[in-house]
């Protein structure tokens, strides 16, 4: 059995919904074979025969995939679909991945068919051989463990399957027979060779893995209160032209006497609209401040006439 040992531990097969339902029907079916109704009865009930599609039983062209001869035999082809299933249906979907699985497992009878055998056809080998292509395809360089001691990368562990496969199939041609639809399994193999690279399917689409952002590993945080929203500019100058208008009503100019204010009262006076205009301009100065400010002009300029006479 062959296990990974490219992937990170992220990466390592871990059960996916499709593969999970396609292990749990397998085994289900198996159960009920060995504790109720027996391992013949069930092949021949679901199992697949040449003589089938003329007696109208066309279900067994699906269900013989869900049936197996023996605990090996389902043991072996749950644990090679548990180690390359689920990464091939992640980077597919289920859907895609039940879809390309059943297509393979009815490459495996069309072959067993071509053959012609009379034999039942039984197990999920045909299609489990398709979906070892599949990951062999997408991601060849990947190593595996054969029996947990020989590293072989997934090309080549695939390449040896078929090679052996089709040795062992030629072997039974002459009349021997193992038992074993060497041919079956190999025609999953075409089936999915022809999927993925026959253009019409554009099946090797499945095959792009749109870029996952990535995701930090920080826990989340609270996210911290707004600051406080800076106040408007026009409340600003209303408080800085109310606090003009109470310094003016504090300190009136009489505008018949207005020489009898004190000079440094004055000055503060004209200081502080000079700053209101150049931050604010002209405009926002109101009626008496405009005649502070013109009475201030005036007599800085008879202060000056006096000067240069």
């Amino acid at each position: 059995m062959p296990f990974s040992a490219t992937e990170t531990d992220a990466d390592r097969p871990r059960m996916t919904r499709a593969v999970q339902w396609l292990i749990a029907l397998n085994v289900l079916v198996y159960f009920v074979q060995v504790t109720l109704v027996g391992a013949g009865d069930m092949e021949r009930w679901l199992g697949f025969r040449t003589h089938d599609l003329g007696a109208g039983n066309l279900w067994t062209i699906f269900t013989y995939m869900f049936v197996h001869a023996g605990f090996w035999h389902i043991a072996a082809n749950m644990l090679f679909l548990w180690a390359f299933g689920p990464r091939v249906e992640r980077a597919w979907g289920a859907g895609a991945f039940v879809r390309y699985y059943l297509l393979c497992g009815l490459g495996g009878l069309l072959a067993h068919l071509v053959l012609g055998h009379d034999s039942t056809l039984v197990g999920a080998s045909a299609a489990i051989y398709g979906v070892m292509l599949a990951y062999a395809v997408r991601w060849p360089d990947d190593e595996f463990l054969l029996w947990f001691v020989v590293p072989v990368k997934a090309k080549w562990l695939v390449a040896g399957c078929v090679l052996l496969e089709l040795v062992l199939g030629v072997s039974t041609v002459g009349g021997g027979s193992s038992g074993i639809a060497h041919f079956a399994h190999l025609g999953g193999l075409i089936a999915g060779w022809l999927y993925l690279h026959t253009p019409p399917a554009h099946a090797l689409e499945r095959f792009r893995i749109s870029p996952v952002p990535e995701v930090s590993d920080e826990p989340p945080r609270a996210i911290p209160r707004g600051l406080p929203r800076p106040r408007e500019p026009r409340r600003e100058i209303d408080e800085i032209v109310a606090k003009s208008k109470a310094a003016v009503a504090k300190r009136p100019v009489p505008a018949q006497a207005p020489r009898t204010q004190p000079r440094a009262r004055r000055t503060d006076d004209v200081n502080l609209l000079l700053d209101k205009i150049s931050q604010f301009g002209l405009d926002s100065l109101t009626k008496d401040e405009r005649k502070l400010l013109e009475d201030a002009s005036r007599r800085m300029k008879e202060k000056g006439e006096r000067s240069s006479s």
